[in-house]
């Protein structure tokens, strides 16, 4: 059979709408292909998830051009996961037409594309277009007079030291060291995070908890003391909010800390904790196999035992009328990530989304969700976190592999799939909002991902490891953060990266911020993108995404909205690189004309100049 197929689900021509659809609204398949006579039939066959496959005949229509299209227009009924292809019957055979050479869809669901139906309307959120900045408050900076409040604490006098990293005699690495940044310090530091274009901080824990991390958390319904008073925070969020930038927390309910109010296997609070009886009132907050020193924890680690969100009382203490969630964001937070979504159920995570937005209706929910967030398998289940009054968005980690790998490697078109699978599974809210990471207090540092440290044998080495090629490692880190800010999602930079902060993982990518040091020229690149992202706004914020090129290490794509449109080339092929674009363009990263050429490891993205509006130079005053 000699036929010519086209279909690209991304493409409004082949499908409408582009993206998850809603509930009801018409969905246009259009299926295009040429031969010399027509075929019987044409069905679309339409599977719901765990459900029979359904086929719907087709109808066509012969252009001018002899090229034949069929179409059919559905609505489905039902919001889930569904599943379709393309089957084209004639007298010899049946034939498939499925994702497998059209689109990498990641689906485990064989060759077929993934169509995503959501009860939700389209609302785009405060945070579209902006920029997020990732801290870990203990290592940012010290604000004011350092409370010194834990006995079993090491109040490090030497900021930018190496965290400490061994383990104790028990073999258990304690994380009990603490250098003393606070919300005091952050406040401090606003007008520098206002000059990244930052419009969003997101903050680790900052509950009272045992460790410097807080990702034990000892008691929600506090302010750490060695991060300041619930005053300090009011206080931070009122000054970031002149600045025009929202705060938004790390909220940690898959566990809690065994030093807690709930737990208290210590000793340390004044509570009847789980621990110390059956009776307790958090007793059925966790789970007990063998009590009290058996039961189930984090990564098997037993000074983080896991809750079970489905309890009553523990779904009430966090999200009800006088839980967590409704009682810090009633303080004016601008949202929460949700940690380990996996590990929350489907109605935990609705019931917390839905608390914080009866507070404040622009808070903005991000899950923590390390997959293809409409369609993981959890459990042998199938689990979609991003419809049906579920999270706003989550953290886009397919991007972010895919971007370093492009960095490395040179793969666009693997770069440029995952992005298509990103906007066809996802909710174009989703999309919008993603938590675009390439790095974070999980991961190892950026520049020491994209540098040569030399031979790392220990954990001794990659406490004194530093990057030795640093120039070479800036390209690299300029390539993959121009594609963080400009794929889209909003891009989510962890404190440091945009002055080359090295590290391995945890707790090495957990150092001071360097004030007065780090890399200025890095610095600069990051200020500049997110001066292009705040000018462009509209564009990066709801603007849809077009390939134009993504062969021998080049990707070359553009952003459009409403007619206006930004052109982004990165060039990873070992040789320069000559765009095909018509007129006179303007390079947004210097604001001089586009020579028309991309010199290798190196980024253009750039603007008609006709429909660039230039920054108006501010005058120096004479004195």
């Amino acid at each position: 059979m000699s036929n010519t197929v086209t279909f690209f689900p991304n493409c409004k021509k082949c499908k409408t709408p582009v993206g998850a659809a809603v509930v009801g609204e018409p969905i246009s398949l259009t299926l295009k292909f040429t031969r010399p006579q027509n075929p019987a039939d044409v069905y679309l066959i339409l599977t719901k998830d765990n459900e029979d496959p359904v086929g719907y005949a087709m109808n066509l229509v012969k252009d001018e051009d002899g090229e034949y299209t069929y179409s059919i227009a559905v609505k489905v009924t039902t919001p889930g996961l569904y599943f379709y292809h393309f089957e084209i019957h004639n007298e010899e055979q049946v034939y498939r037409v499925g994702s497998d050479v059209d689109l990498h869809a990641l689906l485990g669901k064989g060759s077929d594309w993934q169509l995503t139906v959501t009860s939700d309307e389209y609302a785009p959120t405060v945070l579209d277009g902006g920029v997020m900045y990732e801290i870990m408050p203990d290592r940012f900076f010290v604000g004011g007079e350092r409370k010194k409040t834990k006995a079993y604490a090491t109040y490090r006098e030497d900021w930018g030291g190496v965290p400490e990293f061994r383990a104790d005699d028990s073999g258990k690495i304690r994380n009990e060291d603490f250098f003393g940044g606070n919300l005091k310090g952050i406040a401090k530091k606003l007008p520098y995070l206002k000059s990244l274009g930052v419009t969003c901080i997101y903050l680790t824990p900052i509950f009272e908890a045992h460790s410097n991390h807080k990702y034990d958390p000892g008691n929600y319904m506090r302010v750490d003391s060695d991060f300041g008073t619930e005053d300090d925070l009011k206080d931070l969020i009122k000054k970031a909010a002149k600045r025009g930038m929202k705060i938004i927390v790390d909220g940690v309910f898959s566990h809690t800390g065994d030093d807690s109010i709930y737990f208290n296997r210590a000793g340390n609070y004044d509570s009847l904790g789980a621990y110390n009886s059956v009776k307790s009132p958090y007793y059925d907050w966790y789970k007990f196999k063998n009590y009290p020193n058996e039961y189930e924890c984090r990564y098997n680690i037993d000074i983080m035992p896991n809750t079970d969100c489905k309890n009553p009382r523990f779904d009430e203490f966090v999200a009800g009328t006088e839980g967590v969630i409704r009682h810090w964001t009633r303080m004016g937070l601008g949202g929460w990530r949700l940690d380990v979504c996996e590990e929350l159920t489907d109605e935990f995570i609705a019931h917390c989304v839905r608390a914080a937005k009866k507070e404040n209706p622009d808070a903005v929910m991000y899950g923590e969700v390390f997959m293809d967030a409409s369609n993981m398998i959890v459990g042998g289940a199938r689990r979609c976190f991003v419809t049906d009054g579920k999270l706003d968005s989550v953290t886009n980690y397919p991007f972010k592999e895919d971007i370093l790998n492009f960095v490395r490697c040179g793969d666009a078109n693997r770069l440029n799939n995952t992005v298509g699978f990103v906007i066809n599974n996802y909710p174009k809210r989703a999309v919008d909002s993603l938590m675009n990471v390439l790095g974070n207090h999980d991961t190892a540092r950026l520049m020491t991902v994209l540098g040569d440290s030399g031979e790392i044998n220990s954990r001794e080495d990659k406490a004194t490891a530093s990057v030795k090629n640093i120039k070479e490692a800036v390209k690299l880190v300029k390539m993959a953060s121009a594609l963080q800010y400009t794929l889209p999602g909003v891009p989510c930079v962890y404190y440091g990266d945009e002055v080359g902060m090295e590290g391995f993982e945890d707790p090495f990518n957990r150092k001071c911020y360097p004030w007065g040091g780090g890399n200025k020229d890095l610095l600069k690149w990051y200020k500049q993108l997110g001066k292009v992202r705040h000018n462009e706004k509209e564009i990066f914020a709801h603007g849809k995404y077009k390939s134009i090129d993504t062969e021998n290490g080049i990707i070359f794509f553009k952003r459009k909205v409403n007619g206006d449109e930004v052109y982004v080339i990165v060039n990873n092929s070992g040789k320069a690189y000559s765009p095909k674009l018509d007129g006179e363009y303007t390079d947004l990263m210097t604001y001089t004309p586009f020579s028309g050429k991309v010199a290798d490891k190196s980024v253009a993205i750039v603007k008609a100049t006709s429909k660039t509006t230039f920054p108006v130079k501010k005058k120096r005053k004479v004195k």
